[in-house]
């Protein structure tokens, strides 16, 4: 199918040989159901309503679209937010039942007596010994000098 434009006029499609098309249906709306229309037409590509209902019709016949009530519509958003919503309180629930890490693991200690980090043993072995203590000031130690 090529397209071709005429002037001025809209984007038509150029005949195809052995391809006619005589069967023709008619379509009526009021105000309401033809504002809607132009507006869904418009929102899919700026299509005239009528090429936008022929591509609807189309699809539901071809069974690629498949119309469902407003009732219907409104139970599916209803469940699709259900959904979210549980997933938004399971996540909040797996936080609340982790289990949190008072103080930093290391590997190969007992669970009791959790072993100190250097910098963390060199505060406290300063905390304990004060500034002239028994082995914490420079100069002390088997380099010292």
């Amino acid at each position: 199918m090529t397209v071709s434009r005429t002037d001025k006029g809209p984007l038509r499609r150029e005949r195809q040989p052995g391809n006619v098309r005589a069967n023709r249906v008619n379509m009526s709306f009021n105000d309401t159901e033809l504002s809607v229309v132009s507006a869904a037409a418009n929102r899919d590509g700026e299509l005239a309503p009528a090429a936008w209902a022929g591509r609807q019709l189309m699809a539901v016949a071809q069974h690629t679209l498949i119309p469902v009530s407003a009732d219907t519509g409104d139970v599916l958003r209803e469940l699709i937010r259900s959904r979210a919503h549980l997933q938004e309180t399971l996540t909040a629930l797996r936080t609340l039942t982790t289990p949190t890490v008072p103080f930093p693991v290391v590997l190969g200690t007992p669970a009791d007596r959790p072993r100190a980090r250097p910098a963390e043993r060199r505060r406290a072995r300063a905390a304990r010994d004060g500034p002239g203590g028994a082995g914490g000031g420079p100069g002390s130690g088997p380099q010292g000098g």
